[in-house]
């Protein structure tokens, strides 16, 4: 069943003054270094490097409570910060969170947004370690992570893929994009399309990807955060190369079908456009690493195709 809405009663973040707010946030998301001015991490492991990204939510520009819920929002906050950890071939290791918000937001919401972001992060072994709460005209989350880089070889950048190497990806393609129509399109969802919602509001990363990926080879890699086409296309223009993706890797599946033809949409508009799905897209010179699926090559000149042609599609996300 789907689940949108945020808590609507209790106290207000007004009413409980910031000192509250803080301790609801530790008692949701305990940690056994958070507490302090400051958390001291235990030294990252010999020959490794620190890997550090923020990323924001902010209300009515990157979510509406109405289409998710407090819990699934915290997950998804992690989500799209630990997937730039991933993309860099690093192991996330902690995350802080700054939150602004009205003095008139409930409590609850604040306690099951950072359960969300509990549940989430020890999927991944790891501690909500900090942060700072404000007041402000809307709620705005922004997730700090912190990962760790072991080992000799160089990070997943974006300018290190190389013509003829195979292009790999791990996770779904189109999936949050076309979660999100549904939503809009104020229809009643049919039970078999709920995946698709879901993966909206809180799209899944295997733990662990990114660093499998770098151990066995990769040597580029980048998340499908903006849509595919123009992710790729960042890639491919730092490494001034072309990808070519495989439209039988990447076509649409039964689910974007489905939700397709009830909507009126072309699912490849999805699967090519969409972001939000966190996928991990890679290159590599070998097989597809554990976990990873062959979606393409890397071919001498410039830009993304699709079966060596112009995309049928090529827009994406943009801030402004």
């Amino acid at each position: 069943m789907i689940r949108t809405g945020f808590p609507a009663s209790g106290p207000t973040l007004g009413d409980v003054g910031e000192e509250q707010v803080i301790r609801a946030i530790v008692d949701s998301a305990p940690s056994t270094i958070n507490g302090d001015d400051a958390a001291v991490l235990t030294p990252a492991a010999p020959n490794s490097r620190v890997v550090a990204t923020t990323d924001m939510l902010v209300e009515g520009r990157h979510f509406l409570p109405e289409y998710t819920t407090a819990y699934l929002l915290g997950r998804k906050a992690v989500v799209q910060n630990f997937a730039d950890i991933e993309a860099m071939g690093a192991r996330p290791i902690a995350a802080l969170l700054a939150m602004s918000a009205p003095d008139t937001l409930p409590l609850a919401v604040v306690e099951e947004l950072a359960r969300g972001i509990h549940s989430k992060m020890e999927e991944y072994s790891t501690e909500l370690v900090g942060g700072d709460v404000t007041g402000g005209e809307c709620l705005v989350i922004s997730v700090s992570a912190i990962g760790s880089l072991g080992g000799n070889k160089g990070p997943l950048s974006l300018r290190r893929a190389r013509a003829g190497q195979r292009v790999v990806a791990h996770g779904r393609l189109g999936y949050s994009a076309a979660g999100l129509d549904l939503l809009r399109s104020g229809r009643e969802i049919p039970e078999e399309l709920e995946p698709l919602v879901l993966a909206h509001q809180a799209p899944e990363l295997t733990p662990g990807r990114g660093v499998v990926a770098r151990a066995a080879g990769a040597t580029a890699m980048t998340d499908n955060s903006d849509g595919l086409v123009r992710d790729v296309g960042l890639l491919a223009g730092r490494s001034r190369v072309c990808v070519d993706l495989d439209s039988r890797a990447i076509a649409p599946d039964t689910l974007l079908r489905r939700a397709g033809e009830l909507l009126g949409v072309d699912p490849w508009r999805w699967v090519l456009c969409g972001g939000e799905d966190h996928t991990l897209i890679g290159t590599i010179d070998g097989d597809a690493p554990v976990g990873f699926r062959p979606v393409g090559t890397v071919r001498k000149g410039a830009g993304v195709t699709v079966d060596g042609e112009e995309p049928a599609y090529t827009s994406g996300w943009g801030s402004f």
